[in-house]
């Protein structure tokens, strides 16, 4: 099989480039500064030579896009946009206008579309949109539009040969170096992985095995389409999240942090507190229905695996049957 990944340099795009080429699977990366083999230039804007790598292709992942781990300065906002539509725009121009088209396109989008709740989660059916609630910062919903038109670029798109998947990704937990669980570790070693602002908000989340075996699912069953939530279904408040990876890292201590506190640390990391502060109570619906078995579906295994690969250890031993 042949997959392409536009934009699949980032740690997202590693961990499935690792293991579909592991598995056999030829690998083509659509990258703006290629460096290594089986990766290609393009400019995440316009056609060129890259449309060639997509004409022939079985499977075209798109996750292209600016990284949301940064200031949401309006300069980086209308950034995380343009990487986001333009980028869309030109995979579905290159997929529509290809002799041999791909027979599915699964395009990465975000949880964060969902609103920020706390009384219920959101599958795909019931869940809420965000982007109209009262009692957040009016700047988050900017995060939301931009996941809903990173989504209509793709659902706009003339491709009547491919199936489109929208990937409502929660976080990808992987033990990768400069990975969101990379750094939430770093915290929590240094007994700085508390709650934040109380730790009441939800944290949906997805073992990166997990992400590659959903994506290889979609990839197969033709008869999913639409937004599907890749999350595990057992998403669980900040601070059971954070206690969990305290103790997958025999961390002991957790030390709170404030709103204000949160507000410190973010600008030092040169990061955003919607990525803390936000509920994201997200659960994979449509995956779950169509009999998907997560291998992780608890957090306090899943961080106890991922801390382990961190440090280097022996897999478990499977169970005896």
């Amino acid at each position: 099989m042949k997959v392409v990944i536009p934009g699949g340099t980032g740690q997202v795009g590693t961990v499935l480039n690792r293991a579909l080429t592991a598995a056999g699977h030829e690998v083509v990366v659509l990258t703006r500064r290629p460096v290594r083999p089986g990766e290609v230039h393009w400019d995440g804007r316009t056609p060129g030579p890259w449309t060639e790598a997509i004409d022939g292709s079985d499977v075209v992942v798109n996750l292209a896009g600016r990284s949301v781990s940064c200031r949401y300065t309006p300069a980086n906002l209308r950034a995380m946009m343009d990487s986001r539509v333009l980028s869309a725009r030109v995979v579905g121009e290159a997929i529509g206008a290809a002799a041999r088209p791909p027979r599915v396109w699964l395009q990465m989008s975000t949880a964060t579309i969902y609103a920020h709740r706390f009384d219920a989660p959101n599958d795909e059916g019931t869940g809420v949109i965000g982007g109209a609630e009262p009692t957040v910062p009016a700047y988050w919903s900017y995060s939301v539009d931009i996941a809903k038109a990173w989504e209509r670029e793709q659902e706009q798109a003339d491709t009547p040969h491919t199936r489109k998947v929208a990937l409502r990704s929660a976080m990808v937990m992987s033990p990768d170096r400069g990975g969101v669980f990379d750094v939430l570790s770093w915290l929590a070693r240094l007994g700085l992985g508390g709650p934040v602002a109380g730790g009441a908000q939800y944290v949906s989340w997805i073992h990166d095995h997990d992400f590659v075996r959903a994506v290889e699912f979609l990839i197969d069953r033709d008869d999913l389409a639409g937004p599907v939530n890749l999350a595990a279904p057992e998403p669980l408040p900040h601070r059971a999240f954070m206690r969990a990876l305290r103790t997958a890292w025999r961390a002991p201590v957790g030390l709170p942090a404030t709103r204000w506190m949160a507000e410190v640390g973010a600008f030092v990391l040169r990061s955003d507190t919607e990525l803390l502060l936000k509920s994201r109570r997200v659960v994979p619906g449509r995956l779950l229905e169509a009999g998907f078995a997560f291998a992780y579906p608890r957090w306090p295994e899943a961080a106890r695996d991922l801390a382990r690969r961190r440090r280097g250890g022996p897999a478990p031993r499977p169970c005896s049957p």
